[in-house]
């Protein structure tokens, strides 16, 4: 069996990269933190433009204006190279320091010029939104390795396309890794000494990869991306930048995984909406999965896994206070731990129900699943009575439209948009009183351990 390497990862959500002021200190941590042995770094689209690029496609798929939103993320990504990197400037051929950078944002363009509304929603959503990821790479990159010396054991800075690398089916906005053709590609990345990644810190995306021998879907798009790039882009679902590096981790049998967050380490409860959280100094693989199925915000679902396989720890700190113990993931047994509160804003609670008020049954419920499965709507929860079945999802017009179209035709359908679902993990009494004290509370549910409510916002 193949050792470890001595690589190390690093992920940057978008609080880490929000601006340049967030980036030099990335820059600090590499330096402190990361020297002296070789350093992979995932980042994720800087601040909230995933969010704006999610906007602006929507108006481009509905045939609205979007340009003066568009213009907004142009000059903020082109103002922050300008804080890092100073005044564009040309060299002898007529090239800057903006070039990559610039390059991106002509590439958005071109993409947005060709969505269209007859075309594949989720693809297309695939190929803009995946452009918050280029350019923030771009920009750490072309900042770290003007800005910043190489550690004597490293030879090399590089900027890695995830695409090129990370291998996925044609499942848009919830790509499925291909492990088998993903760790090919890696090891063939590295047949050649240069590129191997112990010569190197490297930068790369989180959030997207490529599905190798699917052809565009629109046309116009195959022109699109740097090197003659011509296969589509495929994102691995909201907050995937986690599962990147732990993607990468796996295949390249990495020493370690760190997640620089803006809190303290793994908590018991986000501190925007609950008072007084604990800190866990370190975590089981097994009970930091259960906390992510249910949407704890810090870690994505998919990311410990592929890390617990292989053993390897998953740190989470704060790159407010990276010199702060943070909180360790790994193989461990602990005794019982404090309460986790998690909430999931945004959903949506349907019911249904049989129009002949017959029994709900298992041809019923595989009807409604399957056609769950069919609009890519993931239940939460779920609570069936005699003549009705509710799920919690999140919301989406868009796909809630599709699922009345299968569905209501044979049952009469209600639902409730605007909701918060609550879980406690390792409940107990207290903990219950002190999270459904004054809310409305529309469908409640507990096991052994875990305690659920779904509740108006």
């Amino acid at each position: 069996m193949q050792e470890s390497s001595q690589l190390k990862v690093y992920k940057f959500g978008g609080a880490s990269v929000k601006d340049a002021a967030a980036i030099r200190n990335l820059g600090h941590i590499v330096q402190e933190y990361g020297a002296g042995a070789p350093l992979l770094i995932v980042v994720s689209a800087m601040g909230k433009t995933t969010n704006a690029l999610e906007r602006i496609f929507q108006l481009a798929f509905e045939g609205q204006p979007y340009e003066e939103a568009l213009q907004q993320v142009e000059t903020f990504h082109l103002a922050t190279a300008a804080e890092l990197l100073g005044p564009e400037k040309q060299d002898e051929e007529g090239d800057t320091q903006y070039l990559n950078i610039q390059t991106w944002l002509r590439e958005l363009r071109t993409a947005l010029a060709a969505v269209n509304a007859q075309n594949n929603y989720d693809y297309q959503y695939d190929q803009i939104v995946s452009y918050g990821e280029l350019l923030s790479s771009q920009l750490v990159y072309e900042f770290l390795h003007r800005e910043n010396e190489l550690p004597a054991t490293v030879r090399y800075w590089r900027w890695l396309d995830a695409r090129r690398v990370i291998c996925t089916d044609d499942m848009w906005r919830e790509g499925k890794v291909d492990w088998t053709d993903t760790q090919t590609q890696l090891d063939r990345f590295q047949e050649d000494e240069h590129a191997a990644f112990e010569h190197h810190i490297t930068i790369t995306q989180g959030f997207i990869g490529g599905a190798p021998g699917v052809r565009a879907l629109n046309p116009h798009l195959e022109s699109i991306g740097m090197s003659d790039w011509h296969q589509p882009t495929t994102t691995l679902g909201r907050e995937g930048s986690d599962y990147t590096a732990a993607i990468f981790a796996y295949c390249l049998r990495a020493e370690s995984v760190t997640i620089w967050k803006d809190v303290a380490g793994l908590l018991n409860a986000d501190p925007k909406f609950f008072r007084d959280t604990v800190r866990y100094p370190e975590i089981s693989y097994q009970e930091t999965i259960e906390m992510a199925y249910y949407g704890a915000s810090v870690i994505h679902p998919k990311t410990i896994k592929p890390l617990a396989v292989r053993r390897i720890p998953l740190l989470v700190k704060s790159f407010l206070d990276p010199s702060a113990e943070g909180t360790r993931i790994h193989d461990c047994r602990h005794g019982l731990l404090a309460p986790a509160f998690i909430r999931k804003d945004g959903q949506c609670l349907v019911s249904f129900e049989s129009k002949d008020l017959t029994f709900i049954s298992e041809e019923n419920l595989e009807v409604i699943f399957g056609a769950l499965a069919q609009v890519r709507l993931k239940i939460h929860l779920m609570q069936n009575s005699a003549i009705s079945f509710s799920v919690c999802t999140d919301f989406s017009a868009y796909r809630l439209e599709k699922l009345l179209e299968l569905l209501r035709g044979q049952f009469s359908i209600h639902y409730n948009t605007g909701l918060e679902l609550y879980t406690i993990k390792n409940y107990d009494a207290a903990s219950i009183q002190r999270l459904t004290e004054g809310r409305e509370l529309l469908l409640e549910q507990r096991t052994r351990q875990t305690f659920q409510v779904v509740c108006r916002g």
